[in-house]
C-alpha cells in the first residue's frame, strides 16, 4: 500500500507542477495576443512531440519530457542593422519574402546571424505589424513578466489559503502569558549533537530532578515571580549551575521543586545561532502557528524574497556540493537545492508515510507545490537570457535608452538588440543544464529524505 501512496504523492506533484509550467506559458501567451503578437506554439515539455493540435494560428501540444514549457512568439529578434538591406526578396512567383543574410565571419556573429535566419524564415510579410520586438517596451515588459508573476501568483494563493487555515509551520510563537511548559527533556543533550532521544551517559535533566511535567505553569524563580517565558529564559541563563528553587502550578496546587540548573552550550537567540555558555533547565514553552491572512502572506513573501535572492547568489556552490556528494566526497547537505526529481521524491515520502497525519500531508504537498513555483517565479526573472528577466531587462534599457534619445534631442536609437546577447544566453542555457541534470543525479543517487 505504501508504494501506492507513494505513486500517488509523486504523481500529486508532477501534475501539479505541469500545471504550473502551462499557465506559466499562458502568462505568456495571452498578452502576446492581446497586445496583437503571433503566437504559433504553445507546449508542455520539451523534445518529441506526444501530441499537438492546431487551433487557429497556434499548435497547441504535449512533448515528451515535462521539464519545462514555451511558447513561440513570433518577431523576438529584430533584424540586424547589417541586413536590413537585403530583408526583403521576390521569390519565383513574384512574391515577397523575408529573408537575412547569412554568411558572416567570426563564430560569434554567424551564431547570431543563424538565429536571426531562423526567425526569419517563419514571418510572413503580414506579419510586419504583429511582431514581438517592434511592441512598445513597456507591453514586452507585460508579455515576459506575465509567465513568472503566474508562479508567484499560485504561490500567493496557496501560501494565502495554508496561512489563514493551517497556519505557518516556519512561524511557531510562544503563547503570551504566563509560562505553561509544553514538554520537559529528560536527559541534557549537547545542543550540536543534533539528537532528540536519551542516551545511558545523557545527565538527567535539571527539571526532570524538580519534577516539573507538561503542563505546569511556572509562578516563580528562585523566589521571583514570572511573568513570561522572556523573563524565565533570561533567569535560567543567568543562573549558570546555581541552586534552584521553582514553584509551579499543577491543576490549581502550588508545588516546589529544587534542584541545580547546569551550564550548556546554547544559542544566543532564536535569530543568532552563535553558541554560548549558559544555564539550561530543559523545559519547552507552549507554542502555536502562526496564522494570518492577505497582508501577512504578503509579509511572508517579502521575507521569502530576500531568502531566495540570497540562495540564488549560492546556488552554484550548492550545486557544486550537489556534485560532490554524487562521487562520495561530502554529504548532501540538507538545505541543498533539489530538481523536480527531488521535488516527486519528497512528495512520495510524504504521502507514503504512515506516522504523518492525511492534513499535515496535504499541507506538505500544498507548501511543496508553492515553495517551486515561488522559485520558479523568482528564478526567471534574474536578468539574464535565454530567461524571461533577460528579455525584461533588454526592454527596460530600450525604455530608458529611447528616454535620454528623446530629452537630449537626438534620433531614436531604435530597437534593443537582444540577439547580440544570443552568445550569453547559449553560455547561461548551458549551465543551466549542466546544473540540472547534476541535481537530478543527485536525486536520484545520494536523494534528500524526510524520514530515515
Amino acid at each position: 500500500m505504501s508504494v501506492v501512496y507513494y505513486t500517488l504523492g509523486v504523481v500529486i506533484f508532477v501534475v501539479a507542477i505541469l500545471a504550473s509550467i502551462g499557465l506559466h506559458e499562458l502568462g505568456h501567451m495571452i498578452p502576446a495576443k492581446s497586445f496583437g503578437g503571433k503566437v504559433t506554439q504553445y507546449f508542455i515539455g520539451f523534445g518529441p512531440t506526444v501530441w499537438s493540435k492546431q487551433v487557429g494560428e497556434t499548435e497547441y501540444g504535449v512533448k515528451a519530457i515535462p521539464l519545462g514549457g514555451y511558447v513561440k512568439i513570433v518577431g523576438m529578434l529584430p533584424p540586424g542593422a547589417e541586413t536590413l538591406a537585403e530583408q526583403v526578396t521576390v521569390d519565383a512567383q513574384g512574391n515577397q519574402v523575408v529573408r537575412v543574410r547569412k554568411s558572416n565571419t567570426g563564430m560569434f556573429t554567424q551564431l547570431i546571424s543563424d538565429a536571426r535566419a531562423a526567425e526569419w524564415e517563419t514571418i510572413r510579410p503580414e506579419d510586419s505589424e504583429r511582431l514581438f520586438y517592434r511592441m512598445p517596451w513597456w507591453k514586452k515588459v507585460v508579455v515576459m513578466a506575465g509567465g513568472p508573476s503566474v508562479n508567484l501568483l499560485i504561490a500567493f494563493v496557496i501560501f494565502a489559503g495554508v496561512f489563514a487555515t493551517y497556519g505557518n509551520a516556519g512561524d511557531i510563537r510562544v503563547e503570551e502569558g504566563p509560562p505553561v511548559i509544553s514538554t520537559v527533556s529528560q536527559c541534557v543533550i549537547p545542543y550540536v549533537e543534533e539528537r532528540f532521544t536519551c542516551e545511558e551517559s545523557d545527565p538527567i535533566s535539571p527539571a526532570a530532578k524538580a519534577g516539573l511535567l507538561p503542563g505546569d505553569q511556572i509562578v516563580t524563580f528562585n523566589g521571583r515571580p514570572v511573568t513570561d517565558w522572556d523573563q524565565l529564559r533570561e533567569m535560567i541563563r543567568a543562573n549558570d549551575d546555581g541552586d534552584t528553587v521553582i514553584t509551579y502550578l499543577r491543576d490549581g496546587e502550588r508545588l516546589t521543586g529544587r534542584t541545580n540548573t547546569t551550564v550548556e552550550a546554547r544559542p544566543t537567540s532564536q535569530s543568532d545561532e552563535t553558541l554560548r555558555e549558559v544555564g539550561f533547565l530543559g523545559v519547552t514553552p507552549t507554542t502555536y502557528v502562526a496564522t494570518g491572512g492577505l497582508g501577512y502572506t504578503l509579509r511572508e513573501m517579502g521575507t521569502m524574497t530576500k531568502d531566495t535572492v540570497v540562495a540564488l547568489g549560492t546556488l552554484p556552490a550548492k550545486v557544486w556540493g550537489v556534485a560532490r556528494a554524487i562521487v562520495g566526497l561530502e554529504e548532501r547537505a540538507i538545505d541543498s537545492p533539489v530538481s523536480i526529481v527531488g521535488g516527486g521524491r519528497l512528495a512520495g515520502e510524504t504521502v507514503s508515510y504512515e506516522g504523518f497525519p492525511v492534513k499535515d500531508k496535504a499541507v506538505f504537498l500544498l507548501m511543496l507545490i508553492a515553495g517551486f513555483n515561488f522559485f520558479i517565479g523568482m528564478f526567471n526573472f534574474i536578468p539574464l537570457l535565454p530567461l524571461d528577466g533577460g528579455h525584461i531587462a533588454g526592454a527596460l534599457w530600450e525604455a530608458v535608452r529611447r528616454g535620454f534619445a528623446r530629452l537630449r534631442g537626438r534620433p531614436d536609437p531604435g530597437y534593443v538588440d537582444v540577439a547580440k546577447l544570443l552568445p550569453v544566453a547559449y553560455m547561461v542555457a548551458s549551465v543551466l543544464l549542466l546544473m540540472g541534470v547534476v541535481l537530478i543525479v543527485g536525486d536520484l543517487v545520494v536523494p534528500l529524505r524526510l524520514y530515515s
